[in-house]
């Protein structure tokens, strides 16, 4: 069971828009130092959507071997199309991955009885543990409790990164899955909440930049520790907002980069450099979180 504070962690890029390699290998430490449970490699967060099939599997390939076995990497294997998600399953299972994260098929908004079958079909390709992860807000597609419940028998379907920010869903999903499948928020704004109703992680962006704070809010909440989790969480609240000022991942990877940890801030087109007017509102609440910046 992975559990707990999990980042869905940056591709880091040179400036000629290569992937930095020496700049990943420096982030994985880093977040095993400060005690993050478990990495997600090349989800949204990690630019998924720009990284060619090959690229994609090398990125995990090198987080996997970077770890060394010191914590879980979990593969994003989402893909609009079924036969695609399928391929890029079967290349990930020789990457030494613990797990697949799977996002819903986006922008042909399917039914939930062709997000059924897409899922079976690519958890029948494999026999590696797959997280479903619904975030309807960039897919266009939203994955109801019910839907979750048609698949929470399959027996490599472990759990769900929900990313709605609808902390009531926890105790649906409970009652419809049981108590071994596994709640991921995807939503950092609720995520103590979410941990408090029930939840067993976070898949977070903002565990980029302050991963032993938000490490040290999880082990509170699922200790269900309230009154600690939220002194930990108030400092970091500005954050969830202001990571989201422009889309995933523009301002998180400008803060990393603003941090020293990785070498260039490159990200990929169509997303651009954060625009100037949001530079200050970063660094403010940064600074309320007591983040160093260069």
């Amino acid at each position: 069971m992975i559990n707990g504070s999990i980042v869905a962690i940056i591709t880091p890029m040179n400036s000629d828009g290569t992937v930095d390699y020496a700049s990943l290998e420096r982030l994985v430490e880093f977040h095993i130092n400060q005690g993050t449970d478990a990495i997600v490699a090349v989800g949204t967060t990690g630019e998924s959507a720009t990284l060619p099939m090959k690229e994609h599997i090398d990125v995990v390939k090198q987080t996997v071997a970077f770890a060394a076995g010191r914590l879980p990497i979990i593969g994003g294997n989402g893909a609009n199309a079924t036969a695609e998600a399928i391929e890029l399953t079967k290349a990930l299972q020789s990457t030494g991955v613990s797990a697949m994260l799977g996002v819903t098929p986006y922008y042909n908004k399917p039914t939930p009885k062709g997000l059924v079958a897409h899922y079976k079909a690519v958890a029948a390709s494999t026999d590696i543990p797959q997280i479903l992860y619904n975030v309807p807000g960039r897919t266009a597609v939203d994955m109801q409790p019910e839907t979750v419940a048609k698949l929470c028998d399959v027996s490599n379907i472990v759990g769900l990164k929900e990313a709605t920010g609808d902390v009531s869903r926890v105790a649906k999903l409970r009652q419809l899955c049981g108590d071994d499948f596994l709640l991921y928020s995807g939503d950092d704004a609720s995520a103590r909440e979410f941990l408090l109703a029930g939840g067993n992680g976070v898949i977070s962006v903002a565990n980029n930049i302050v991963p032993r704070a938000f490490k040290d809010m999880c082990v509170a909440a699922l200790a269900g520790n309230a009154e600690l989790a939220a002194q930990i969480d108030k400092p970091l609240s500005g954050l969830y907002s202001s990571l989201f000022c422009e889309a995933n991942p523009i301002p998180v990877k400008w803060a990393v980069h603003r941090m020293g940890l990785i070498d260039h801030g490159h990200i990929r087109l169509p997303l651009t450099e954060l625009s100037e007017q949001f530079h200050g509102l970063l660094l403010d609440t940064m600074k309320k979180a007591q983040i160093e910046v260069q």
